[in-house]
């Protein structure tokens, strides 16, 4: 094969993803000129599973990914069919926005502004090796002999390495949705010295919305006065599409008890691991078999097709199967299947072989992100196509890293649970994740995380704009309340809503902590009438929790001493006298890079870390 030269760039992309879309975005709008590898235009921000953006602290990761100037917060909105907010009747700190969206519309809407962003350049091709010289990273070179030299690489491959699917006894060798499958970049990856394993996901099948009796099922309307993802979006959004609710029942367990021999999970077919919170209808029939039924959503995949996505159902049963299954669930009884089932299996890494920056430790400027770093989810790829998109662009301009904490981020836990205790499947976000949750919420992202791209070109006029006006109108509201009530219309409100306490002296703020809403407030003193809801709502947050984020404020500073204690890479753990055997080996294969980190490895108990400080005070 002739080999040749593509270009020159300083950022190879590696897949077109929602990883690989926010990378290139990224080092594209930060100045970097940045080439995108795909190996299908038409599979770039496909959403192979559900069309859904957001969900339970996935809707926290969007808004963060857009308070840092990324991309999928704008292109839900653009692209949304319904809009809600879960966990409304919860805390606010576990409420999380998810949006139904138009399949082929957030693909198009994706495209379109990678193809019109400066010094991105869009090519496909396949992958098959990444070039390196002195243990640094220097290109990529397709299965056409390309060459695209670089100075950094960010690997985004999704599920597609050596991607099989599975349905019944039929594997194929496939990438989701019937898209070629990459089959040349794993062995080069284990050259390089990545340590790969096997991970599995599924999807269920699409029906034809024209066979749906939906009458049966239960409607599930989207919610008015809900925001938009993205700061920078103006309003609220519309719902234009209706989603329903069924359930399984005794019959179709029944089908799929009687069957399990065919089934790909259970007979021995698939040995890989599976995600654990997100189940096949097979898995959750076996493990929860005291439930007599189990919920089913169905969602349309597009404004412009019949397909239904019936989330809840995923398989990888034979097609007979998954025909009986499908129809024994009311308003299902004559459905027909567009798109079957199936389970996909592919390669990924071991991500205690990348940094916190994302940068793999062995091969200077190679960067991974989204589902070959072991995750599953569009918004938890997308969220680290973005830091590694920014991180790769800063190690060339010679800045400083962008690694956030946890107690700062969603994506800070997400990257810090994978780089320190890795995962044994594929990782999924939770709000139960995060120990400062109450301090992480949706709706003060950009508070927490714009000020860290000021100085960058992600921080855009339109971005200086919206983040202002929502300063300036968060501080005119507090300002607000934290002015003292009426004496005389103060009594009045205790009185009328039963709230205890002194009305002498008392701020409008001493009033929602003790318990009132300010809704109430706003309508017995006649204040605020003019304000924005939704900050109004965070302002109540704000002053309702101000004793819970002082705690956490308190555990945060307290953590920080340990995170500011470096540890370098490369150190010989098995040296250093004190450290338990197990301790050793785990900070050995972890490589942590400040105390802090090694405090989380598990293994590593509070002794093993009073070695360490002994270690660093007389090695300094």
């Amino acid at each position: 094969m002739v080999e040749f030269t593509e270009g020159q760039f300083d950022i190879v992309v590696v897949g077109a993803g929602h990883a690989g879309c926010e990378a290139a975005l990224a080092s594209a709008r930060l100045g970097l000129n940045t080439a995108m590898l795909t190996l299908n235009l038409d599979s770039i921000a496909f959403m192979a599973c559900n069309p859904s953006i957001g969900g339970t602290a996935k809707g926290q990761i969007v808004r963060e990914i857009d308070a840092l100037g990324g991309e999928m917060a704008v292109n839900a909105d653009k692209t949304c069919l319904q809009i809600r907010i879960l966990n409304e009747g919860k805390g606010e700190a576990v409420q999380s926005l998810r949006c139904q969206c138009d399949k082929n519309a957030y693909h198009r809407e994706m495209k379109r502004t990678l193809e019109n962003t400066e010094n991105l350049r869009i090519i496909q091709g396949e992958a098959s090796e990444i070039l390196v010289k002195d243990n640094k990273v220097c290109g990529v070179k397709t299965t056409y002999g390309g060459i695209f030299e670089a100075k950094a690489v960010i690997l985004a491959t999704g599920v597609y390495l050596n991607a099989e699917t599975v349905t019944g006894n039929h594997r194929q060798k496939s990438g989701p949705s019937g898209f070629a499958p990459a089959t040349k970049l794993t062995e080069n990856l284990i050259d390089l010295g990545f340590n790969i394993r096997r991970f599995k996901t599924g999807t269920p099948a699409r029906l034809d919305g024209h066979t749906i009796d939906f009458e049966s099922c239960i409607n599930q309307v989207g919610e008015s006065g809900v925001p938009s993802f993205s700061f920078l979006s103006k309003g609220d959004k519309e719902n234009l599409r209706e989603c329903y609710i069924t359930y399984t029942n005794a019959k179709t367990h029944e089908i799929i008890l009687s069957n399990l021999d065919r089934s790909p999970l259970y007979n021995g077919e698939i040995k890989s691991s599976g995600p654990r919170y997100c189940p096949s209808i097979e898995t959750k029939v076996v493990r929860f078999a005291d439930k007599d039924r189990h919920q089913l959503f169905l969602e349309p995949e597009g404004a412009d097709t019949n397909e239904i996505y019936v989330q809840g159902m995923s398989s990888s049963m034979p097609h007979d199967i998954q025909k009986e299954m499908y129809r024994s669930v009311p308003g299902l009884e004559n459905c027909h299947i567009m798109r079957y089932a199936y389970a996909i299996e592919y390669d990924c890494i071991d991500t205690l072989d990348i940094l916190p920056t994302l940068e793999f430790k062995k091969v200077e400027g190679l960067y991974t992100a989204g589902q070959i770093n072991g995750t599953s989810g569009y918004e938890e790829a997308a969220a680290q196509g973005l830091i590694a998109g920014i991180n790769a662009s800063f190690k060339i301009l010679n800045k400083a890293p962008l690694i956030l904490g946890r107690d700062e981020a969603y994506i800070g836990v997400l990257i810090d649970d994978l780089v320190t205790k890795g995962t044994e499947e594929p990782y999924r976000m939770m709000t139960s994740r995060a120990e400062y949750a109450i301090a992480l919420r949706q709706d003060t992202a950009d508070f927490r995380l714009t000020p860290k791209i000021a100085d960058t070109p992600l921080f855009t006029d339109d971005r200086k704009k919206a983040f202002n006006e929502r300063q300036v109108a968060y501080e005119r509201i507090m300002g607000v309340l934290n002015g003292r009530a009426d004496q005389n219309t103060a009594k009045e409100f205790l009185e009328k809503y039963g709230i205890c306490g002194s009305y002498q002296g008392a701020t409008y703020s001493d009033f929602i902590r003790r318990g009132a809403k300010l809704d109430d407030i706003r309508t017995h003193f006649d204040i605020l009438q003019d304000e924005n809801k939704h900050m109004l709502k965070t302002c109540e947050c704000d002053i309702k929790y101000e004793g819970y984020l002082s705690k956490s404020r308190a555990q945060i500073e307290r953590a920080k001493k340990l995170e500011e204690k470096k540890l370098p890479l490369g150190l010989d753990y098995q040296k250093i006298s004190g450290l338990r055997l197990e301790a050793r080996e785990k900070l050995q294969r972890v490589q942590p890079v400040t105390l802090g980190q090694a405090a989380r490895i598990s293994g590593v108990n509070p002794a093993d870390i009073t070695v360490l400080m002994v270690w660093l005070a007389t090695n300094k």
